[in-house]
């Protein structure tokens, strides 16, 4: 079935206000949570918005949370969330860090006690309309196995980075530190499909492609898949995001990282509050005039998108460009979702008196 953006969008800020979110919170998590949808990243999209009621239901998560500045310098904060949506809270947190780069040339923001954030794309992306490059990543509930374990100690981890340019698009990478995100496992789980090689392991560490393998005591692989190809490297930069996200504000980390399934328990001896994330803005103008560096951004985008392509591809693709092609489609013709997915959000919307 296909809705409209339109329509989703209402369906979705009305549920997150019953949840008890002011409308501006809940304007605020409704747009960040769509624009995985339009987007194409379906794993992220209204797809979660079931995890979120369910995670307020069990007061893992705060409607009407304090979200402040614990500590900062000039380029520098740590914002506490008060457990409140990661859909609300990280872009708090981003404009604190667009803030600081307006004033000192660049601003970094480390966020504890938090939840699941929707896209890292989403929030990267505010700063551009300053003419700033924008990043953002966040840690998650342990699902991935390192190189030569057996045992989940990592999220998916992603990181996203968002550059202006002037005629041409930005250059937009959203991407997880796995081979794929645990949100693709869930959409092969509704559709009863099996996983490609490499993107998970069984219990004992041996490769598998069963979707259902998490509920096994498998785990996801790092970027790379094995040692062979390179999953130490994934490995790596998972935790990178894990320790800027979690150790550098405050926030659990590694394998007591709260889990977003609202059934499955929280972790015993838990270090620190909540999930973790962590935001950088910088001005481009603080290294070279904004107007020169955008006119060199399109010139290393259109001699990319020049490239010649391999036998079997039409062109070669610069990141973000899937992402822009698929949000022109779908806020024409309507989100595409999946019955069980459409099932589930009816389900919700029945719990608040909400029609889908």
């Amino acid at each position: 079935m296909h809705f409209s953006y339109d329509h989703l969008y209402h369906f979705t800020h009305t549920v997150f206000t019953k949840m008890g979110c002011p409308d501006s919170q809940a304007a605020t998590a409704a747009k960040a949570l769509l624009s995985a949808d339009v987007r194409g990243i379906d794993s992220h999209g209204v797809a979660r918005l079931t995890g979120y009621v369910r995670l307020w239901e069990a007061k893992r998560v705060n409607a009407t949370p304090d979200i402040r500045i614990v500590h900062e310098t000039p380029s520098t904060a740590v914002v506490d969330g008060d457990a409140g949506l990661g859909l609300v809270v990280a872009p708090f947190a981003m404009q604190v860090a667009i803030e600081k780069a307006k004033t000192v040339g660049t601003g970094w923001v480390s966020v504890r006690n938090t939840n699941h954030f929707g896209i890292a794309g989403y929030h990267a992306l505010m700063a551009l309309q300053h003419d700033m490059i924008g990043m953002a990543m966040t840690n998650a509930s342990a699902l991935v196995a390192p190189t030569f374990s057996v045992e989940k100690m990592l999220g998916t981890n992603p990181i996203a980075v968002a550059i202006p340019a002037g005629q041409q698009p930005p250059f937009v990478a959203d991407f997880a530190t796995t081979t794929a995100a645990n949100g693709k496992l869930e959409l092969l789980q509704r559709k009863n499909a099996d996983t490609p090689l490499g993107w998970v392991q069984d219990k004992d560490g041996n490769p598998s492609t069963d979707a259902n393998i998490l509920k096994k005591q498998g785990a996801l692989l790092p970027l790379g898949s094995d040692r062979e190809h390179g999953s130490h490297k994934g490995y790596a930069l998972g935790s990178i995001v894990d320790i800027f996200s979690a150790v550098l504000s405050g926030a659990s980390y590694g394998p007591w990282a709260p889990p977003f399934p609202a059934y499955v328990p929280m972790p015993e001896n838990m270090p620190g509050k909540g999930l973790g994330h962590f935001f950088g803005a910088m001005r481009v103008d603080a290294f070279r005039p904004a107007d020169e560096f955008k006119q060199h951004m399109d010139n290393w985008i259109q001699r990319f998108r020049s490239a010649t392509p391999a036998e079997g591809h039409d062109k070669v693709l610069i990141p973000g460009d899937p992402e822009r092609e698929m949000e022109s489609i779908r806020m024409t013709e309507g989100i595409p979702l999946v019955d069980s997915v459409v099932k589930e959000l009816r389900e919700v919307g029945a719990k608040f008196a909400i029609t889908l």
